[in-house]
């Protein structure tokens, strides 16, 4: 069933190179078969403009959001926010029954897709594009914490969020409708939100998300790419056990063979030794011994450093 726009209330705030006509023409034309997925933020469409052009739409329904004049402001200040690996909004187009917002298409869709439900393409994930795609989302995180003013804490990021494009180059999505740290000494959200699996405990327990709970997650994410397990796979809910502590055993047990995803190719155990070590780090029970995003950024960028002597046969063999 098509979008049902009543133009005289329609509204479209943004920088696309559309004239709003033509923008909500497209919108009252998407239907069900448009959809590329949902979740807990709402549904998303596939938008196809005139010009082949193409962009997801994702729908809020009005009893998911908070005042007109609140959401409106972060989602100007959102559309300020441009980073190579973060999903670019748009603009968004406000309507009596909804909200939609209008973000870059991204081709290859999730991580969780590519891991998870394309075995094929999951084959394509060999450990150097992995590590490419650890170190981009680390990366996109690090500027929401470390770069924006307001600081944004995403408090749900998880691999459903990291969106590909044809490069296998990641975008984190879904931070602009993370709540916005705007008081500089306000350290803590109070609204619990996130995915089981991937929360901090702090969360669990009292609901607190703070940057360093977006860190634990992130090691979730880390462990995800590392073992091509789910953090609520199957086998873990039956040991009443999680991926974090899963990886702690066999680590101690030095079975790191173990802990790789089967389809993984061009393993370098070295350096899943060094993500597995970061993992951990992200993962601490304690959110005051977890890294910043921006020193888990510099740890991976260290790790995918070329040895010297791949350029320079001066150098000596060993990195």
């Amino acid at each position: 069933m098509p979008f049902v726009i009543d133009t005289k209330f329609a509204t479209f705030h943004g920088n696309l190179p559309y004239s709003s006509w033509e923008i909500i023409e497209k919108l009252e034309s998407l239907n069900k078969e448009d959809v590329v997925g949902s979740g807990g933020f709402g549904t998303v469409y596939r938008m196809v403009m005139n010009d082949c052009s193409i962009f997801a739409v994702k729908k809020i329904d009005r009893n998911r959001e908070g005042s007109d004049k609140t959401f409106g402001r972060e989602l100007e200040i959102l559309g300020l926010i441009k980073h190579i690996n973060l999903v670019n909004l748009r603009g968004y187009c406000t309507l009596p029954s909804a909200k939609l917002l209008i973000y870059d298409y991204l081709a290859l869709g999730s991580l969780d897709d590519l891991l998870h439900e394309s075995k094929k393409e999951a084959q394509s994930l060999n450990w150097n594009s992995r590590l490419r795609i650890a170190l981009g989302s680390a990366h996109g995180l690090a500027y929401l914490h470390h770069d924006c003013c307001p600081r944004i804490v995403h408090r749900d990021i998880k691999s459903s969020n990291i969106l590909l494009d044809e490069n296998l180059e990641p975008r984190v999505s879904d931070f602009g409708l993370a709540k916005l740290l705007i008081d500089e000494d306000a350290h803590v959200t109070t609204v619990v939100t996130g995915t089981f699996g991937y929360l901090a405990p702090e969360c669990l327990q009292n609901g607190g998300a703070t940057e360093k709970s977006d860190v634990y997650s992130y090691g979730i994410l880390l462990l995800e790419l590392v073992t091509g397990k789910r953090p609520i796979d199957p086998s873990f809910i039956k040991r009443r056990s999680n991926i974090a502590h899963w990886m702690n055993t066999l680590v101690r047990e030095s079975r790191l063979e173990n802990i790789v995803d089967k389809t993984c190719t061009d393993v370098n155990m070295e350096t899943v030794e060094a993500v597995l070590d970061i993992a951990a780090r992200c993962t601490n029970p304690n959110p005051d011994d977890r890294p910043s995003m921006n020193r888990v950024s510099q740890m991976l960028e260290e790790i995918m450093l070329p040895c010297p002597s791949e350029f320079d046969d001066s150098h000596s063999d060993s990195c």
